[in-house]
């Protein structure tokens, strides 16, 4: 009897052992689960080479990790991401600079297969560590493939419970470098989509013409978060008798038809403004009532001004479509938002009529024309943010205009969740 008690307690102590492994296993592959999630969620490419390392770090409790990425000649480092280290100590690396791939580091480059050390002065490839270079004694090394090719390194050292790393790791890591590798692959080829979109909304803007005696500038920003084709354009177009009439606009949606209804939009008011010396008011109905003949035509805002030649000064003339005012800096610097009754956006109700407006510009007057992506911020009211456009324009007023714009593009009250596009046109000097 005394023996079947003991058999029996040996067989549930085993039981035990093997329960708590298996807990142990879940514990990790959940580990594992959430650690890939959260790195797909990333979607810059630095922002997922930091969460490689904190997760991977995670993962097998590690207090040091880093993410050595190689150069195109696959045999030296071109960037190494780290995680654990005080401010001191990244201080004192940053002076020594980027690791040149020797020592043990250099071994995994030349030799890619997971690297598990003990102790790393033992190693034969070891060549210590630089000043400053917290002293490491364990360390699990693992490659990271991206299309079959070596991206790069992941390193872990030092666990938190003072062991050396064990299999157990060892698998854990080398399945995230599984992960991390698609991970990298898809940020990289969406960078490659959000670039080529980017560039292809350039394309379809225009280069500013010689507006002289005006002078002029403008720019386009993305959204500050990757998104696809955008709809905001301006547009800038001399006529004779130093006239010349400027509009900008915002076709709502952020696709590849935004674009083209933008280009469509564009292209069309350009005829309009050529052939036509109307009002801006009567010009933006001939517009909409044109585009109402394009299938799948998308509600658009729109500010259309027209300025000429009068007496000392100049005459502008302006008309909006739901779109928001521009903003006038006068040459005593200060700014005053051309407010009055906007009418509806383009593509809502073509029997309405389109309001005008007027005023006279002197000498050395700017307006500014932009896009609602310059100034919106859903936790701020927009009159808010209208104000500090404002205080900010008049504080740098004085520069050459495409200072200004890159100067209110840089440090715009908005969010930065939509594109944005501004132009700026100054009238001469007395």
């Amino acid at each position: 009897m005394p023996d079947l008690h003991l058999r029996l307690r040996s067989e549930l102590g085993r039981i035990d052992e093997q329960l708590r492994a298996l807990l142990s296993s879940m514990d990790r592959l959940q580990g594992l689960l959430d650690a890939v999630v959260a790195i797909s969620r990333e979607v810059e490419l630095p922002a997922v080479l930091h969460r490689i390392v904190t997760t991977a770090m995670d993962l097998v409790g590690a207090r040091y990790g880093a993410l050595g990425v190689l150069d195109e000649s696959g045999e030296r480092l071109e960037e190494f991401v780290t995680a654990g280290l005080s401010e001191q100590e990244r201080d004192a690396l940053a002076e020594v600079g980027l690791p040149r791939g020797l020592g043990v580091l250099g071994h995994l480059i030349r030799y890619p297969q997971p690297l598990r050390l003990d102790d790393i002065r033992a190693h034969p490839s070891s060549a210590g560590f630089p000043a400053g270079h917290p002293r490491l004694h364990t360390l699990l090394g693992v490659a990271i493939s991206v299309r079959g090719e070596i991206y790069g390194d992941l390193y872990l050292s030092e666990r938190d419970d003072g062991q050396p790393f064990d299999v157990h790791d060892e698998n854990v890591v080398v399945a995230l470098a599984s992960a991390a590798g698609i991970a990298i692959e898809r940020v990289r080829l969406f960078e490659r989509i959000r670039v080529g979109a980017e560039q292809f909304q350039r394309l379809l803007l225009p280069t500013l013409p010689d507006l002289r005696p005006f002078t002029a500038a403008a720019i386009y920003r993305p959204a500050a978060e990757p998104s696809q084709l955008g709809g905001d354009w301006y547009d800038a177009i001399p006529l004779p008798g130093n006239v010349v009439v400027v509009v900008i606009g915002d076709v709502v949606g952020h696709d590849l038809q935004a674009a083209a209804a933008m280009a469509a939009t564009r292209n069309m008011l350009r005829a309009l403004v050529l052939d036509r010396s109307q009002p801006p008011g009567t010009v933006l109905t001939h517009l909409d009532r044109s585009l109402e003949t394009i299938a799948n035509n998308r509600v658009t805002t729109t500010a259309l001004a027209r300025i000429e030649p009068e007496g000392p000064g100049w005459r502008l003339r302006w008309s909006t479509a739901g779109h928001v005012p521009p903003l006038l800096l006068t040459p005593e610097r200060r700014a005053v938002y051309l407010v009055g009754e906007p009418g509806l956006p383009l593509g809502v109700d073509t029997g309405l009529p389109r309001p005008d407006h007027s005023r006279f510009l002197p000498a050395d007057s700017t307006v500014v024309f932009f896009t609602d992506g310059l100034i919106e911020n859903p936790d701020r009211p927009i009159d808010k943010s209208l104000d500090e456009l404002a205080d900010l324009a008049v504080a740098h007023a004085v520069l050459p205009l495409a200072d200004f714009v890159r100067v209110l593009a840089d440090h715009h009250p908005s969010d930065g969740h939509d594109d944005m596009a501004i132009l700026a046109l100054r009238t001469p000097p007395a």
